[in-house]
């Protein structure tokens, strides 16, 4: 090729991926270095086994003063609650069964602030159970009610609750060869009516998502477990962003990327990993912070590996449960690292 063309095809090459990497929609982050180290600022939650007995994977939520963790893997109660501000043992709840008011296979739990009332998923009996709080905290022998019976082919899989007509999902519909589609919706727990509005990269393959939802800024947060890959969206479902981090890539790998995302006021906290399935390296030890707009601001690496968190927005720090030989539940203040 004669070396003036050469230069001219190399320049349109590069035009060219520039203007595809700066797209109205399309932000490119090739590096993610502002690397705060809070190791030595991580606080261990010490729980008394002789107050619950909890299982090394669980999940964990907020409810007003309370913390509640779902303990799948027990043989007896499912759901405990602790007060959240000094961590002490408060009661348990959900018996594992088939009977009445009994939990088959826990799912996802979402908090109703205003009511005072968490809902459980039974993806056993194919149910959402209401529990009122009040209720429980008086009751040793309180049973729920079921507040939605959910659709086998096409249900809620976790959600934010918003109020009765409007909560976000990651929706679940099986299909063929043990495998599933998901895709981000609302959903009116009154009617059980699911909408679907969207997995906007659908294209990819077994791109498994999960969605966060900020009312007071008016988005949603569409986070890729299998790609690095966020997309934020208006509330009903257009497309704002597309963010693609250092690791992205259209195809298919084995390394785990983004856990979680909550909000922070006006940012954003996701959990990412960036390690392989099947090895220690699956499990996150960092936060990536980003503003509502997708933009990279800083890395929070706590150094211990984290299989689940929550935020708590009155005292401004995270809990997380630990994949860790010295500590199974620890929390994080945010005050000095991130500001409300």
């Amino acid at each position: 090729m004669n070396p003036y063309k050469k230069i001219l095809y190399v320049l349109f090459i590069a035009l060219f991926l520039g203007c595809a990497y700066n797209t109205k929609t399309d932000k490119h982050q090739f590096r993610r270095n502002n690397i705060v180290n809070v190791h030595d600022k991580v606080k261990e939650i010490e729980i008394n086994e002789d107050d619950a007995l909890i299982g090394p994977v669980v999940r964990l939520y907020l409810l007003q003063n309370y913390l509640i963790i779902a303990n799948p893997k027990t043989i007896n109660k499912l759901i405990y609650l602790f007060d959240k501000n000094s961590f002490k043992y408060v009661t348990a709840i959900g018996n594992r069964g088939q009977g009445p008011g009994e939990i088959a296979n826990i799912g996802y739990i979402a908090s109703n602030e205003a009511d005072r009332k968490f809902y459980v998923s039974d993806l056993g009996k194919q149910v959402i159970f209401s529990y009122g709080l009040d209720s429980v905290l008086s009751n040793p022998l309180y049973l729920p009610q079921v507040k939605m019976r959910m659709n086998k082919g096409f249900f809620p899989d976790r959600y934010q609750y918003i109020n009765d007509t409007l909560s976000y999902c990651r929706i679940i519909e099986p299909i063929e060869n043990v495998d599933f589609r998901d895709a981000i919706g609302i959903f009116n727990m009154n009617t059980g009516e699911i909408k679907e509005i969207g997995n906007k990269h659908s294209n990819l393959k077994k791109n498994r998502i999960g969605v966060a939802v900020s009312m007071e800024n008016g988005i949603y947060v569409e986070y890729s477990h299998n790609y690095d890959l966020l997309t934020i969206c208006s509330l009903n479902g257009d497309l704002k962003s597309c963010i693609y981090g250092p690791d992205w890539s259209s195809q298919l790998d084995r390394k785990n990327h983004f856990g979680k995302v909550v909000f922070i006021k006006n940012k954003m906290l996701a959990s990412y990993s960036g390690g392989n399935y099947y090895t220690d390296e699956y499990f996150t030890t960092k936060f990536f912070v980003f503003d509502i707009t997708g933009n990279y601001l800083q890395t929070i690496d706590v150094g211990y590996k984290i299989t689940d968190y929550c935020y708590d927005k009155e005292n401004n720090r995270i809990i997380m449960n630990l994949n860790d030989a010295d500590m199974q539940f620890a929390y994080l203040d945010l005050d000095g690292i991130i500001e409300k």
